[in-house]
C-alpha cells in the first residue's frame, strides 16, 4: 500500500471529459489509458503509444489514423475498441465542459465531431479543419481529456441525456493501472491495482492520498510512518524533516505557474498604467528567499522553464516608486479591491506579501480566503477584482498556456471560455490571439521557438496577467520509497511507477 498526504480539495469532477484541476489530474493519470501517453520516468521522450499501438498521417497532414491495441479491457471487462476511443472524443467536445477547448481547437463542434472523428474496426481516424503540426495534436492526446471512458458502462449510466457524465463526477470507466475504489471530497481518494492492466501491474496493489491541508500535519504523519509520502510540506517542515533519520527530499521543477490576475471588468484594473504598476508592486525576491525557499523560483513568462519556447527574460521587481509614478498616470488615488485566494498556506502568505506592498502606494486588498471550489467558481465568473493562483500545464506543448494566457478570440459573457484564462480576466488579448493561431501551425522548430519568445515579450509588458513564481515541488518521503514522480513539468503522478 501507498499512502499519501496531500491537498485534494480542487477535485470537483472525476470525468475526464470535465476534469481540470492538480488533484484531479493526478487521479485520471491513473485510472486511464489515452491513445497516446508520457512516459513518467522518461518525460524527454515525449509522447508514445498507450491504447493506440501506432499512427499514420495524411499527406495533407489534417488526418491521423490510429491503430488500437488488441487485447486491453476496461475495468468492467469490456473489451476497448476504437468505438470507445471516438466515443470518448466525441464526448468531451459534445459535453464542452471546461477542458472541452483542448481539442476544439482543432476545428470539432458537437455539430460536426461524430464525422471528424470516426471509428472503422480497430483503426481511429481524427481529421482536423486544417494542418497543423502532428507533435502539437498528439501532445494534447496525452491531456486528462484524452482519457478513454467505456462507452457501454458509461451509457447505461446515463441520465437526461448526459452522456454519463453525472455518473462519472464519482465513478470511473477506464483501463489504465489502477481502478477508482471511492473518492470522498476533502478527504481521501482509494485506488486499487488492475489485475488485467495490459502493462506490468503495479508493485502497490493500493494507494490511499489523504487530503491533509496543513503542512505541520503533513509532516507529523510521514514521521510517524502513518503515510510514505508528503506532498504539501513548506520550506520550515521541509528542512525539519530532512533532519528525521528514515526520510529523503526530493525536488523537481514543476510547469506550475503562481499568478495573479486582474479583472478587465474593472474601470482601474483595466488601464495599462494599473497593470504595469502591479507588476513592480510584488516582492519577488522576498517572498523566494522566505517563505517560499527553496519551493519556488522567480519566473515572470507564460510559459515555464523547459518547454520549447521557455524565455528567462524576468524584468521586474519591487519598485514601489515606479508604481506609485504609473498610478498617477493613471490618476489613481486610493483604491479598495477583492481578491481571492484558495485556502493553502503559501497562496494566503503570497496574498498576503502583495497587500502589504499595495498598501505601500495606497490601494486596499481586501482577502477572501475559500476552497478551491468556491474560489475557482467565482474566477471562472468573473466574479473578482483579483484572482491569485496557480495554473499547470495541460499538455508538453508550448500552446498549452499560450492558448490561454495569450488567446481570446471571443471575449464576450456569451462565449463563456472558462477554459481560457484571458477570458476568464476578461481581456482581449488583440494580435496575441492571432500569432497563438500562427505558431500551432509553424513545423520549423526555430522559428515557433522564436514566435513563442516574442509572444511573451509583448504579453510581459501589457497582458493583467502578473506571472510571479515557477514551482519547485518538494516531495518528502519514506527513504523506502522508490520511483515516485509528480511529473515534473508536464504530466500528474504516475503511482505505477512506484515501489517500496
Amino acid at each position: 500500500m501507498l499512502v499519501i498526504a496531500h491537498r485534494i480539495d480542487d477535485v470537483t469532477t472525476l470525468d475526464p471529459a470535465e476534469s481540470f484541476e492538480f488533484a484531479g489530474g493526478d487521479i485520471s493519470r491513473n485510472v486511464y489509458g489515452r491513445l497516446v501517453t508520457l512516459d513518467p520516468m522518461d518525460l524527454a521522450a515525449g509522447y508514445k503509444p498507450d491504447l493506440a499501438t501506432g499512427w499514420e498521417v495524411s499527406e495533407d497532414g489534417k488526418t491521423i489514423t490510429f491503430t488500437m491495441r488488441e487485447g486491453v479491457t476496461f475495468h468492467s471487462g469490456n473489451p476497448v475498441r476504437a468505438e470507445d476511443a471516438a466515443f470518448s472524443l466525441q464526448r468531451a467536445v459534445i459535453l464542452n465542459k471546461t477542458p472541452a477547448f483542448i481539442l476544439t481547437q482543432f476545428g470539432f463542434t458537437p455539430e460536426n465531431v461524430t464525422e471528424m472523428i470516426t471509428a472503422d474496426g480497430n483503426t481511429l481516424t481524427l481529421t482536423t479543419d486544417k494542418k497543423y503540426a502532428t507533435s502539437f495534436v498528439l501532445n494534447c492526446l496525452t491531456a486528462t481529456i484524452g482519457g478513454i471512458v467505456d462507452k457501454e458502462t458509461v451509457m447505461a449510466n446515463e441520465v437526461d441525456g448526459d452522456m454519463g457524465n453525472t455518473w462519472l463526477k464519482t465513478n470511473s470507466a477506464g483501463s489504465g493501472p489502477y481502478k477508482l475504489d471511492g473518492w470522498k471530497p476533502n478527504e481521501s481518494v482509494s485506488l486499487s491495482s488492475y489485475p488485467d492492466y495490459y502493462g506490468r501491474e503495479p508493485s502497490m496493489k493500493r494507494v490511499i492520498v489523504r487530503h491533509v491541508i496543513e503542512s505541520a500535519s503533513q509532516r507529523l504523519l510521514l514521521e510517524r510512518g502513518d503515510i510514505d509520502i508528503a506532498r504539501n510540506l513548506n520550506p520550515e517542515d521541509i528542512a525539519g524533516a530532512s533532519a528525521e533519520e528514515g526520510i529523503k527530499i526530493e525536488d523537481e521543477l514543476k510547469g506550475r505557474l503562481m499568478y495573479l490576475a486582474l479583472n478587465q471588468n474593472h474601470p482601474v484594473l483595466s488601464k495599462p498604467e494599473v497593470r504595469q504598476a502591479f507588476k513592480y508592486l510584488v516582492d519577488y525576491e522576498g517572498m523566494k528567499d522566505s517563505f517560499l525557499k527553496g519551493q519556488y523560483t522567480i519566473h515572470q513568462n507564460f510559459l515555464p522553464a523547459t518547454y520549447l519556447g521557455a524565455s528567462d527574460e524576468n524584468p521586474f521587481s519591487l519598485n514601489i516608486e515606479k508604481a506609485k509614478e504609473l498610478l498617477a498616470e493613471a490618476g489613481v488615488e486610493g483604491l479598495e479591491i477583492e481578491a481571492g485566494v484558495r485556502e493553502a498556506q503559501e497562496r494566503i502568505e503570497i496574498a498576503q506579501s502583495v497587500q502589504n506592498t499595495l498598501a505601500q502606494v495606497g490601494i486596499k486588498l481586501n482577502i477572501t480566503v475559500g476552497t478551491a471550489k468556491q474560489i475557482l467558481a467565482r474566477y471562472r465568473a468573473r466574479d473578482l477584482d483579483v484572482y491569485l493562483g496557480a495554473w499547470g500545464p495541460d499538455y508538453p506543448d508550448p500552446q498549452t498556456n499560450a492558448g490561454t494566457f495569450a488567446y481570446n478570440p471571443d471575449n464576450s459573457v456569451e462565449a463563456n471560455a472558462t477554459g481560457l484564462l484571458a477570458w476568464r480576466t476578461a481581456w482581449n488579448p488583440g494580435d496575441l490571439t492571432e500569432k497563438v493561431d500562427a505558431a500551432v501551425t509553424e513545423t520549423d522548430r526555430d522559428t515557433r521557438i522564436k514566435m513563442y519568445q516574442d509572444m511573451q515579450a509583448e504579453f510581459r509588458e501589457v497582458s493583467p496577467f502578473v506571472i510571479m513564481f515557477q514551482q519547485i515541488e518538494q516531495s518528502a518521503l519514506r527513504e523506502n520509497v522508490m520511483n515516485f514522480s509528480t511529473g515534473q513539468a508536464v504530466t500528474s503522478a504516475a503511482y505505477w511507477q512506484v515501489t517500496k
